[in-house]
């Protein structure tokens, strides 16, 4: 679709999103026998479902968003229900490019209040972080932070919080290499983050990954320290002395308020996740309106979850320069070789529930997906975890599990997340707030407390993704502001950090 807005056909039936496609969408249950379009129904189609349009033979394609989807399987007649039982992959590549984006005004709001950092970066949030080096040290981690919950923090209320960030790999895994250097990456993107004050880094001793890798960069000593159990007397002495070592990081940090800040200093992590067929209908598409309105105004989005763009993939390198769109058709190449050593495919997504919900193959949820990002030029494509050197929409390397994919971008960089979803997902990721939008106004009413704006008025015809994307860039810019998410509230972000393991477990 190379157009994020455009919506052809709406009836309180079924919605047809190109005038090329050979399917439309069910907006309801729709019953065998119903007339809808002029065409009758040979079978119930669920609701998120597809109804064939026109006839198809075996190996026709069949189209949706103006691209190619999959391939019948079998004849399938206008009236029938399209989904995994007479549709597959198709064995080709979309090559429509999609046409250039028109430049956007700047937007009239450009500021938030966030924490200027020392390095120029701004945080959203105010934590001071305690990471473990090494899994070892997790569960201390998690101690040190319930201890300074309850004796520090009442004391320095300018603090959102002690988060633990702690993982199960640095040990038990080569010194080098890929995976190796993936966590040292991903790891050193935290302990540098913006949306953190302090930073506490707790290491056994005589793990591989040592805390001699983690020297203070951008933070004055008063908010970095570094100790390893081994060396203090053990697990409660660690409590111990890491209470000490944050009563002076924390009153530091308690120091810092919030100023007005550019939007330029804001890095948006774009995240689905419990995908159904509306995701790509209403919340990811209205979500790429929010992303080209963010770049318009100096900012940056992050899009990423390189399994579940394949299929996709034209659509970003049409955007790229050739550097750019380079590094995206080698990361599906990668992806290609990985996934064939591991005995998978590519092509096995989407997953059950995704199915469940109306998308048939991996084809139909990419393009899907690939709506997050707009329409802005692709200024650069990312390894996983690397630092994101500059403003506008860029791509980063990543699984499409959400929460390693993002784990990568929060390394990277990203001070909010918008998460799409269309199932239910459930997500935080601190020390980055996480906003939720659900595709449909059934699943925003079904779960309310997880859900932070409706993108169903987009189904109903109660707002165009125009206006809905700048709502979503206002909300943005509110939880950058201080205003808590959904997920926030009740508390995620704990037990989120899963940073990409990559390599053999020895």
């Amino acid at each position: 679709m190379d157009d994020t807005t455009k919506v052809t056909g709406r009836t309180p039936n079924v919605l047809r999103l190109d005038p090329a496609d050979t399917v439309a969408v069910a907006l309801r249950p729709l019953a065998i026998g119903e007339t809808i379009e002029g065409i009758t129904l040979r079978n119930p189609i669920p609701v998120g479902h597809k109804l064939a349009l026109v006839d198809r033979a075996e190996g026709d394609s069949i189209v949706k968003y103006g691209q190619v989807i999959g391939r019948a399987t079998a004849p399938i007649a206008a009236g029938q229900h399209v989904h995994s039982h007479n549709c597959g992959m198709a064995d080709l590549r979309n090559a429509a490019a999609p046409t250039p984006a028109p430049a956007r005004a700047l937007p009239a709001r450009t500021t938030f209040q966030g924490f200027l950092r020392p390095d120029g970066r701004a945080g959203t949030r105010n934590y001071i972080g305690i990471l473990a080096s090494v899994n070892c040290s997790t569960t201390v981690c998690h101690a040190i932070a319930a201890e300074a919950e309850k004796r520090l923090l009442p004391r320095f209320p300018g603090i959102d919080g002690f988060a633990a960030i702690v993982h199960d790999q640095g040990c038990g895994m080569a010194g080098s290499g890929e995976g190796f250097d993936t966590l040292v990456r991903t790891l050193k993107g935290y302990r540098d983050h913006p949306n953190f004050g302090g930073i506490l880094i707790i290491g056994l001793g005589c793990e591989v990954n040592q805390l001699t890798l983690y020297q203070p960069t951008e933070w004055t000593k008063e908010r970095f320290a570094t100790f390893n159990i081994q060396e203090v007397g053990g697990s409660a002495s660690a409590v111990r002395r890491a209470l000490e070592i944050l009563e002076p990081i924390a009153a530091a940090a308690d120091k810092d308020r919030r100023t007005e800040q550019s939007v330029a200093k804001l890095t948006l992590a774009m995240q689905c996740g419990g995908s159904d067929a509306f995701s790509g209908i209403s919340a990811n598409p209205a979500l790429g309106v929010a992303s080209d309105i963010l770049v318009a105004a100096g900012g940056t989005s992050i899009l990423s979850e390189t399994p579940e763009i394949f299929g996709a993939e034209h659509l970003l390198i049409a955007r790229s320069n050739a550097e750019t769109g380079g590094r995206i058709a080698a990361m599906i190449d990668w992806w290609r070789d990985y996934a064939a050593k591991n005995g998978a495919e590519l092509d096995n997504n989407p997953s059950p529930g995704n199915k469940r919900g109306g998308l048939t193959t991996i084809l139909e949820k990419s393009l899907g997906a690939v709506a997050k990002g707009g329409r802005a030029p692709v200024s650069g494509a990312f390894a996983y975890a690397e630092r994101i050197d500059r403003p506008g929409f860029v791509y980063m390397d990543s699984p499409g599990y959400d929460p390693v994919s993002a784990t990568g971008q929060v390394a990277s960089g990203g001070n909010v997340i918008a998460f799409t979803t269309g199932r239910g997902s459930c997500f935080g990721a601190k020390p980055t707030p996480s906003i939720k939008l659900a595709s449909t106004t059934a699943l925003f009413n079904a779960m309310p407390e997880d859900m932070d704006i409706d993108c169903g008025r987009v189904l109903s015809g109660e707002a165009d993704l125009e206006t809905l994307g700048l709502s979503i860039y206002e909300t943005i810019l509110d939880v950058a502001s201080g205003r808590k998410s959904r997920s926030e509230e009740f508390g995620y972000g704990d037990h989120e950090f899963v940073p990409w393991k990559i390599g053999a477990t020895l």
